[in-house]
């Protein structure tokens, strides 16, 4: 029987303000550049979660020379100018999308034999389109169910023109960007059809910037890359994380009051999850500013959206948490891709709602949540979702008896969540 753990309702207004740790998508995005780059990067602001734990993993067992130090949240990688040390390694990479598809884009970059693996549901997420890209530049990878694991067998990347769908995951197309200046030969990428997730693809493109890479593209539908050498950078400040910051901009929106998120400024912020306060304010939150920190204020009456959030997918389980206490329905379309992540998570929320007794309608891209005047105690199954176990747990902020199951699979991405949560109940002067 799985653990639970209790979430207790806040009995006043919000007056809060919280940390959160460094950004995962940037985290693992650096660790690969800073690891191709010739010399020593130090990230600082670093997450450490079981995410980056596997990527950090990965990288030492190909040969690469790591320190970690998660008290002062600093990594430093010693990079080895695109030499790959190990000529055969089994990485096992649990159920991290992003280590799993970098470092099959990286081991291309080898020479020798390499297979990478992961948990079963790994076995179930998809990776094809990302082998098919990379043998249309001179790889052999291959994956025969289509999903890991996946065994390359590396002389290096010869480059060339490769296609990659777009509507699957943003982070094919990210793997591709960031090997691409180690090819032999300039590399062009041609995107099939709409690119979702675009934020993360900016993302990508801007921290390869900051390792003194530059891509030239048209739009999102072609990318063309020179031969180059990132350069390592002995001090890289990692942003804290916008997609944990969601669930407690949205916190207010269920228990009134304020939540501040210190670490953010809109203006300078390449992360697009940050777009999650927009879909607040239509909702009738307020969103304040200030240099450091970002202010989410209780609406008066709080409104339903109907929003398309193929760009920011990772924030949807938070909107369909604060929903039901909306006074109007609530449509969440473009997040087909969803259902190919850590859970079916289109299913599970229709799943988690209904067991809420929240009436909601299922669509292949979405769903619809309708206010729910009497929300029922219940144990919130998680799917070993992280972000399941996040988001629903704001649903015990307000209504009694909410119990999440198997807690601990919020170390995926942010292993001392609860904590944070609970300091919500604690009031910070405004």
């Amino acid at each position: 029987m799985q653990p639970t753990r209790p979430i207790h309702p806040i009995q006043h207004p919000l007056a809060a303000r919280v940390q959160v740790p460094g950004s995962k998508s940037i985290t693992n995005r650096a660790l690969l550049v800073a690891a191709l780059a010739e010399g020593t990067t130090v990230l600082k602001n670093a997450l450490f979660s079981e995410d980056t734990h596997h990527f950090v993993n990965a990288l030492v067992r190909l040969g690469f020379s790591i320190q970690t130090d998660s008290r002062q949240a600093e990594m430093s990688i010693h990079g080895l100018g695109g030499r790959i040390p190990a000529t055969h390694a089994d990485l096992f990479i649990g159920n991290a999308g992003t280590a799993a598809r970098f470092l099959t884009a990286l081991l291309t970059l080898g020479h020798g034999e390499y297979r990478l693996d992961g948990v079963p549901r790994m076995r179930q997420r998809p990776i094809a389109d990302l082998v098919e890209a990379l043998n249309q530049l001179g790889a052999q990878v291959t994956a025969p169910a289509g999903s890991p694991p996946v065994r390359v067998q590396a002389t290096g990347l010869p480059g060339g023109h490769a296609r990659v769908r777009g509507n699957i995951s943003s982070q094919f197309l990210s793997a591709l960007l960031m090997t691409a200046p180690y090819a032999q030969q300039p590399v062009s990428i041609e995107v099939d059809g709409p690119l979702n997730s675009r934020p993360y693809v900016d993302l990508t493109l801007g921290v390869m910037a900051d390792f003194n890479i530059a891509v030239s593209r048209q739009g999102y539908a072609h990318f063309h890359i020179q031969p180059g050498h990132y350069q390592a950078q002995p001090g890289y400040q990692v942003e804290s994380d916008a997609s944990a910051a969601s669930y407690f901009f949205a916190a207010p929106a269920i228990c009134g009051g304020w939540v501040e998120v210190a670490g953010f400024n809109r203006h300078t912020s390449r992360q697009g999850d940050l777009a999650f306060v927009d879909v607040l304010t239509q909702m009738g939150c307020r969103v304040d500013e200030t240099a450091d920190a970002l202010r989410v204020t209780a609406p008066r009456q709080l409104r339903g959206v109907d929003v398309d959030m193929r760009h920011i997918p990772d924030t949807a389980q938070t909107l369909a948490a604060i929903a039901p206490f909306a006074e109007t329905p609530t449509t969440i379309r473009g997040i087909a891709s969803a259902r190919l992540k850590e859970s079916d998570r289109v299913s599970a929320m229709c799943a988690e709602l209904t067991r809420l007794g929240v009436q909601v309608v299922e669509h292949p891209d979405g769903l619809m949540i309708h206010p729910a005047k009497n929300i029922q105690p219940a144990t919130i199954r998680t799917y070993n979702d992280h972000r399941m176990a996040m988001a629903f747990a704001l649903i015990g902020l307000r209504v009694p008896g909410i119990h999440i199951e198997n807690p601990a699979c919020t170390a995926k991405t942010f292993p001392n969540y609860f904590d944070v949560l609970e300091t919500l109940a604690h009031r910070t002067p405004s």
